[in-house]
C-alpha cells in the first residue's frame, strides 16, 4: 500500500484529483478526476448558478433557528459524515484512514469545518449538521456534509457560500453534482473548464478562512443570497 501523506493530498487537489475509500472499512484510497465536475458557483466564479437557494431555506437561515460556527469541532463533523448506526459500511467512503488524513490537514490549517447547532431545552446545544473540506488559494474543496435535523446541512452550505463570497474565494468544488446539490444551485462543468477555474483560483492569494460565520458576521453576504 503506497503511503499517502497530507502533502500527497494537497498535491492531488492542485491537480484536480480527490480521494475516496471504497467503503468505511477499507484502508485503500481511490483517486478521482471526473469528466463532469461539480461546483457551486460563487459571486466571483464566472459560471451562473443553476438556481438560487430556495426561499423556504433562506427563511430558515434568517430565523436564527440554528447557530453556525467555524472550526469548533472538526473531528466530530468528520465522524458524523462517516458511517452511522443506520448505515452499512459500503454506504460511505469515509474510512478511518480518510478521517486521520483530514484531521491532520485540519491541524496544519488546510482543512476546515462548519458546525450547525440546535438549542436544547434547559440550555446547551447539540450538533445537528455540518460540513468539511480543504482550502487552497482561492479554492475550497467540499468533502462531505451531514444532517440529523431537517435543513441543517443546507444551512451549513448557505453559510459556506456566504463566507466564501465575503472572503473573496473564487471556486467551491463539490466533486459531483447530486440531485440534492442541483436543487440548491450546483452545476456540472467539463474537466477542461474546471481545470481553468482551478488554476485561476490556486493562483489567487489565499483568503483567510473565516473565523466567524454566524448571522451577524455574514449579514451582508447572506442578504446577497436572499437571506
Amino acid at each position: 500500500m503506497a503511503e499517502v501523506t497530507t502533502a500527497t493530498l494537497l498535491a492531488a487537489y492542485r491537480l484536480g484529483a480527490f480521494p475516496m475509500a471504497p467503503d468505511a472499512t477499507s484502508d485503500q484510497l481511490h483517486w478521482y478526476m471526473p469528466e463532469q465536475r461539480g461546483i457551486m458557483p460563487l459571486a466571483r466564479t464566472p459560471v451562473q448558478r443553476a438556481k438560487p437557494f430556495p426561499a423556504r431555506l433562506m427563511r430558515t437561515v434568517r430565523s436564527g433557528r440554528f447557530e453556525v460556527t467555524s472550526n469548533t469541532n472538526f473531528a466530530q463533523v468528520v465522524r458524523a459524515c462517516g458511517p452511522s448506526h443506520t448505515q452499512r459500511a459500503s454506504d460511505t467512503w469515509i474510512s478511518p484512514r480518510i478521517e486521520k488524513l483530514y484531521t491532520a490537514l485540519h491541524h496544519q490549517g488546510h482543512a476546515h469545518s462548519l458546525e450547525v447547532w440546535s438549542p436544547l431545552q434547559g440550555g446547551g446545544q447539540r450538533l445537528v449538521g455540518g460540513l468539511y473540506g480543504v482550502a487552497l488559494g482561492g479554492a475550497f474543496f467540499g468533502e462531505s456534509m451531514f444532517s440529523t435535523e431537517r435543513d441543517a446541512s443546507k444551512v451549513a452550505l448557505v453559510h459556506l457560500v456566504a463566507a466564501l463570497n465575503q472572503a473573496g474565494y473564487l471556486l467551491l468544488d463539490t466533486q459531483y453534482v447530486t440531485p440534492h446539490l442541483a436543487s440548491l444551485g450546483g452545476v456540472a462543468i467539463s474537466r477542461p473548464h474546471y481545470e481553468a477555474l482551478l488554476a485561476k483560483a490556486l493562483a489567487h492569494e489565499g483568503p483567510a478562512w473565516p473565523a466567524q460565520v454566524g448571522l451577524v458576521a455574514l449579514g451582508a453576504a447572506l442578504k446577497d443570497l436572499g437571506a
